[in-house]
C-alpha cells in the first residue's frame, strides 16, 4: 500500500459512541460573558455522538483489572480539593476562548476575533520554543473535565464553541492541519527534511490533540473527534515518507504523549492506521533500555520522558507486547523509589540527576516541576488499572497532596512551575494573563479532575476506595450511591454511607495505606475487624442495605524521612502529609511571589534567610516535635531547633511565606 495514501486527508466520519461506551473503553485501555459566548449559542449546537461504537473493530490484547468510574459519576464534597476545584473554575471562566484562538484563526487566513494572550503564547523570550497554542489544548481538556466534574453547562458551551472554531480553521487549511505557530508547518517540514528544528512542535500539537479527545469523551462533541482524526491524518501524511531512522532522530525532540493520543484515536475510531502511527512514535533510545530494566535516566529532561511511558502502558493494553509494560513499570519504580523527594516530586532544573546527587540539589529553587508531577500521576493511574496495588494508590495520594494540591495558590488559584527544595525559599506563582507556562496548562487540568481516581470498579460488583476525599459516587447501573464523609487529613477517619434502591451484594475494598499500622473498620456501629497489614486492601463483602455506614479509622503518626543519600538532612511527615517549617515573610510583599517568567525562579526573594538547624541525634528528633493543641496538623519543635524553634504545617497549606521541607541535623 502506498504509505502516502494511507493518511491522505479525508472527510472522516467516525463511528459514533455513547458517552458511557467511550468512557468505559478509555478507562479499560485512559467569568466573563464576552462575545464568544453569544456566538457559541448562535453557531454551535452541542452534539452528542450517536449510539453504537467501535468495540467490534478493535482487539484489546490485555484487559484491565479495574476501571475508574467516569468523572461525571463523582462529585466532590466540602474540603481542600473542592476549594481548589472552585478556584480553578474561577480562572477558567476568566480566560477568553477568542484570545486563545487568535493565532489559530490567523494561521488559517481567518480574521482574529480578539487579541492574543502573552507569555508562552506569543512573546519573547518564548517564541522559539514553539508552544503557541498549547494553552488552548490544555484549556479544552480542563473545561471538558470540569464539565464532567460539575455538570455546569457553561463548560459545554465553551468547548462546543472552540471546536466549531477549530473546525473552521481546519476547513480553511485544506490539509487538516491546525496550529498557532507563527511559521505554520515549517518546523514539521524541517523534521522531515532533516534540517535544524526550532522548538517542540509535536509537544504542542499533542496538547491540541488531547484537548480534542477529552472534549469528545466528556462533552459528547462528535465534531471534536472529527477534527482530532483529521489532524492525526495530517500527522501520518506529513511523516509517511520518513524512514525509521529519520523518525527516531525526530523523536529526540520533546514530543509529549503523541504515542498515547494516537493510540486513543485508534480506540475511538477503530482505524488501525492510528495504532501503527502510535507505535512509530515509540522513542527507542529511551524505550529499549528501560524495557530491559536498565536505568539510563541520568541527565534526561524528566517531563519529556514521562508521557512516553504513559503511552507505552497504553500500547501494552492494545497490543499485548510485554516489553511495553515492563518499560512502564520499571520507569515508575525507578522514579518513585530512587529518584523522588519526600513529596513524591522529582528532578532538578527539569532533569533527572544521578541518584547520588540529592544533596547537591538542596540549594535549588527549580525542583519538582508540576508538569512532571501531573504526568507521574497519569502514569500511576494507568498502571493501577492494570494492577490494583496499594503501592500505586499510596504514591498517588502522596503526590496529590504534596505536589498537586501544593502547587496552587489557595487565594487566587494561580499555579507554580516548581516546588523549590531550597530551604527558606517560597513558592512562586504564575500570572493569570501573561505567563501561560506549560505548568499553567497542566495546572488548570490538575484541579479539574480530582474525582477521577477516588473510586475504581472491578467487574460488576467490586468497588475500590482509594482516596480519603469527601465525595459522592453515583453508580447508576446498580442504583447505588456511596457518600464519603471525611475531614481527612485533619481527622484520620472516614465514613462511607451506602444508599441503594434494594439490597445489593457488593464488595467494597478500602485501602489500608502503608503509612498506617492498624486500620479499624466498623459497619453500622458494630466492629468489623482490625487489620494489621499496611499496604493492602480491606475487603468488606456483604449484602448492603439502604443507609448502611462503614466507618474507617486510619491513625496517623509522625515520622522522619532522610534526603536520599544523606544521614544529616531530614524531612518530616504525618501520615501521607509532608510537613513544612514556617520561616516568615522576610523580604516579601503582597504579590512579590508572582512572576511572569518561569526562568527567573530562584532570582526574586533571594536574600539570605536564617534557616534553623536541628540539634541532637537523629534517633531522638521525633520525641522533640510536639503537636500544637487545638491546631490540627500543626507541630512545634521543643528544645530542638537552633537558633529558634520551628512550627510545622502541611506543605500543601504553605503559601506567601518562606518555608523549608528538609532540615540539617547539627
Amino acid at each position: 500500500m502506498n504509505p502516502n495514501s494511507l493518511f491522505r486527508p479525508i472527510g472522516h466520519s467516525p463511528s459514533g459512541l455513547s458517552r458511557r461506551q467511550v468512557l468505559k473503553m478509555m478507562t479499560a485501555t485512559g467569568v466573563a460573558l464576552s462575545s464568544w459566548r453569544l456566538r457559541a449559542l448562535a453557531q454551535s449546537t452541542p452534539t452528542a455522538a450517536p449510539a453504537g461504537g467501535p468495540e467490534g473493530k478493535i482487539h484489546r490484547a490485555v484487559a484491565n483489572n479495574v476501571e475508574a468510574f467516569p468523572l461525571a459519576s463523582v462529585r466532590l464534597g466540602d474540603g481542600p480539593f473542592l476549594h481548589a476545584q472552585q478556584l480553578d473554575e474561577k480562572y477558567l471562566l476568566q480566560l477568553e476562548p477568542d484570545r486563545l484562538l487568535h493565532n489559530f484563526r490567523t494561521n488559517a487566513g481567518l480574521e482574529a476575533k480578539a487579541p492574543v494572550y502573552g507569555g508562552w503564547e506569543s512573546v519573547q523570550p518564548w517564541i522559539d520554543i514553539r508552544c503557541h497554542g498549547h494553552t488552548l489544548g490544555h484549556y479544552l481538556s480542563a473545561i471538558a473535565m470540569m464539565q464532567a466534574s460539575t455538570g455546569n453547562p457553561v463548560y459545554q458551551q465553551r468547548a462546543d464553541y472552540i471546536v466549531t472554531e477549530l473546525q473552521a480553521c481546519q476547513a480553511a487549511s485544506l490539509d487538516g492541519f491546525i496550529s498557532a505557530f507563527p511559521d505554520g508547518q515549517t518546523q514539521f517540514d524541517n523534521f522531515v527534511a532533516g534540517r535544524r528544528v526550532t522548538g517542540v512542535p509535536w509537544y504542542t500539537l499533542h496538547k491540541i490533540l488531547a484537548g480534542l479527545r477529552d472534549t469528545f469523551l466528556h462533552c459528547h462533541n462528535a465534531a471534536a473527534l472529527d477534527v482530532l482524526a483529521k489532524l492525526c491524518d495530517w500527522a501520518g501524511t506529513k511523516t509517511a515518507a520518513m524512514t525509521d531512522a529519520q523518525f527516531q532522530r525526530m523523536l529526540g525532540t520533546e514530543h509529549g504523549g503523541m504515542n498515547e493520543v494516537l493510540a486513543d484515536t485508534y480506540v475511538l475510531t477503530g482505524n488501525t492506521k492510528y495504532l501503527a502511527l502510535a507505535e512509530r512514535f515509540v522513542h527507542h533510545a529511551v524505550f529499549d533500555p528501560l524495557a530491559q530494566s536498565k536505568d539510563t535516566l541520568d541527565k534526561l529532561h524528566a517531563n519529556t520522558q514521562i508521557p512516553k511511558f504513559i503511552g507505552f502502558q497504553r500500547l501494552y493494553g492494545l497490543t499485548g507486547k510485554p516489553e511495553y509494560q515492563t518499560a512502564a513499570e520499571f520507569f515508575w519504580k525507578t522514579v518513585v523509589e530512587h529518584r523522588a523527594y519526600v513529596t513524591g516530586g522529582h528532578g532538578d532544573q527539569e532533569h533527572f540527576f544521578p541518584v547520588t546527587d540529592f544533596a547537591k540539589t538542596l540549594p535549588s529553587a527549580k525542583t519538582s516541576e508540576t508538569c512532571g508531577d501531573y504526568n507521574m500521576l497519569k502514569l500511576t493511574r494507568a498502571l493501577f488499572t492494570q494492577n490494583p496495588s496499594v503501592d500505586y494508590a499510596d504514591f498517588y495520594e502522596l503526590a496529590l497532596y504534596n505536589c498537586i494540591l501544593a502547587s496552587q495558590d489557595p487565594d487566587n488559584g494561580m499555579v507554580s512551575y516548581f516546588k523549590p527544595i531550597r530551604p527558606g525559599y517560597p513558592k512562586l506563582y504564575c500570572t493569570p494573563f501573561d505567563s501561560f507556562w506549560c505548568c499553567t496548562g497542566t495546572g488548570i487540568e490538575n484541579h479539574a479532575k480530582y474525582g477521577d481516581s477516588i473510586y475504581f470498579l472491578r467487574g460488576p460488583d467490586e468497588i475500590f476506595v482509594n482516596l480519603l476525599i469527601p465525595s459522592t459516587l453515583t453508580w447508576k447501573e446498580r442504583g447505588v450511591t456511596v457518600t464519603q464523609i471525611t475531614k481527612f487529613p485533619e481527622v484520620a477517619t472516614t465514613s462511607l454511607k451506602i444508599n441503594t434502591a434494594s439490597p445489593t451484594d457488593l464488595t467494597i475494598n478500602v485501602r489500608h495505606p502503608a503509612w498506617c499500622n492498624k486500620a479499624v473498620i466498623s459497619v453500622n456501629g458494630h466492629p468489623y475487624d482490625t487489620f494489621s497489614q499496611p499496604g493492602s486492601y480491606v475487603k468488606i463483602n456483604r449484602t448492603w442495605q439502604d443507609g448502611d455506614v462503614v466507618a474507617v479509622e486510619l491513625p496517623m503518626s509522625l515520622r522522619q524521612v532522610m534526603l536520599p543519600g544523606t544521614t544529616d538532612t531530614v524531612a518530616f511527615m504525618y501520615g501521607p502529609i509532608v510537613l513544612a517549617g514556617k520561616l516568615g515573610t522576610q523580604g516579601m510583599t503582597p504579590g512579590s511571589d508572582t512572576i511572569i517568567n518561569e526562568r527567573n525562579y530562584g532570582q526574586p526573594l533571594n536574600e539570605p534567610i536564617e534557616v534553623p538547624t536541628l540539634a541532637g541525634d537523629s534517633a531522638t528528633l521525633l520525641a522533640r516535635i510536639k503537636p500544637v493543641p487545638n491546631a490540627p496538623l500543626t507541630f512545634i519543635t521543643a528544645d530542638l531547633a537552633k537558633p529558634h524553634e520551628v512550627t510545622f504545617i502541611p506543605y500543601w497549606k504553605i503559601s506567601h511565606e518562606r518555608c523549608s521541607i528538609y532540615w540539617k541535623i547539627a
